[in-house]
């Protein structure tokens, strides 16, 4: 087994501009940067797939929990369709942009649904569509809706291959959808079949392609069951949702589906480095600064000796650093060869970071993380930093953290 080589050196130039821009901010603690030129790249990138496919766009609000940067969203897709999935977000959405369409996108307990009815004004609930998986939770949305005296407008979940619940035995879904001609308090308005396992699944032994053939089937025969049951629909007037980041760009208009989902794509966090993905930039990093720089990392007392067991074999164990904060669903980017010491073991108050002689830190020196994910990291830090490849122009408020 080879040494180690040394994996260290100084920040890139894109990270020594936006750590001085962010310095010349005062940064004092963990924040979230996003960088607002390669966003609105990004952005018009997604929205080719609108214009080639004729496919509508919906914007995943959980993976882009801010209102300025759902309005950017809205703006470069010409589109006011989001995706919703708690009642917190969908409430706080729906009460700052009133002309939001949305759909949820995972099923609300009942209980869920009747406390947002109580929060929101009747035109605003009239922009909600509430996704619906099973027969059990129709009939107590019908019972809701009765209730209330309001109609609820309802979309289906199906099962297309994913295995995370939706209608997919076929004699379930026609009896959920012939009670619509019934049920004067619900009104059907489409379909939503998620397809990200598509893929998850690797190419091999005609996994993927299996996957994607029985997904278009599944939707297909879905559509024609609606026809057969509800007479002839017309796909513009429904809401036939399909697809997420990792999918959406499978998607070439000629299906059943009229739109895809996307939300994650637009920050590009690192979960969604995918060769469908790769002329997308990673748009969003975490900034925190160095609390302490050591010229020698050392394990506490009792096991120093293993940490210079662990200098002796791997150089890049050399020196010992500790951030501001730490243990973030997110990987150390910059400088180079700087990583979390799995000897010390994680901390969200003081990560303990390594580094080889090449990575030369100082006290209050930043460095940067890119997350795996954006949904829940971007409700951990504040305002988002908004950099526009100079300097940090603003602060974007982010949603109020909720499950």
């Amino acid at each position: 087994m080879a040494r180690p080589a040394d994996h260290g050196g100084p920040a890139e130039p894109y990270f020594q501009g936006l750590g001085r821009a962010l310095q010349a901010q005062a940064l004092a603690q963990a924040r979230l940067v996003v960088d607002l030129p390669r966003l609105r790249t990004n952005l018009a990138r997604i929205g080719s797939h609108q214009r080639k496919t004729g496919m509508a766009l919906r914007a995943v609000l959980k993976s882009l929990p801010c209102l300025p940067l759902m309005d950017e969203v809205a703006s470069a897709w010409s589109s006011r369709k989001v995706m919703a999935f708690n009642a917190a977000q969908t409430a706080a959405l729906l009460q700052a942009r009133p002309d939001a369409q949305v759909l949820l996108g995972k099923p609300f307990p009942v209980a869920a649904a009747a406390q947002l009815l109580g929060q929101l004004p009747p035109q605003r609930i009239a922009a909600i569509e509430w996704l619906v998986d099973t027969e059990a939770r129709l009939a107590q949305y019908r019972q809701l809706a009765q209730a209330r005296g309001q109609v609820l407008r309802i979309n289906l979940e199906i099962d297309v291959g994913l295995h995370r619940g939706g209608f997919e035995d076929e004699a379930d879904l026609g009896r959920a959808l012939a009670s619509f001609k019934s049920s004067p308090g619900l009104q059907w308005r489409g379909f939503m079949g998620y397809d990200a396992h598509v893929a998850a699944l690797p190419d091999v032994a005609g996994m993927r392609s299996t996957a994607w053939g029985t997904a278009r089937q599944r939707y297909e025969r879905a559509w024609a069951l609606a026809q057969q049951l509800l007479g002839p629909q017309r796909r513009q007037d429904l809401t036939l949702n399909t697809a997420g980041s990792p999918t959406f760009r499978l998607h070439d208009g000629q299906g059943v589906p009229n739109e895809v989902s996307v939300g994650s794509a637009a920050l590009l966090p690192s979960d969604f480095d995918k060769p469908l993905l790769s002329d997308l930039q990673p748009a969003v990093f975490i900034a925190t600064p160095v609390l302490k720089a050591w010229p020698r990392f050392r394990l506490p007392e009792g096991a120093t000796w293993l940490s210079r067991a662990a200098q002796a074999w791997d150089r890049n164990q050399a020196r010992g650093y500790a951030i501001h904060g730490g243990h973030w669903l997110a990987d150390p980017v910059s400088p180079p060869g700087l990583q979390a010491s799995g000897l010390y073991g994680p901390s969200s108050n003081q990560q303990v970071m390594v580094a080889s002689d090449s990575v030369e830190l100082q006290a209050d020196q930043l460095v940067f993380w890119r997350p795996r994910q954006s949904e829940a990291l971007l409700l951990q830090f504040g305002d988002l930093l908004v950099y526009d490849g100079e300097r940090i122009t603003d602060s974007w408020p982010v949603l109020p953290a909720s499950a």
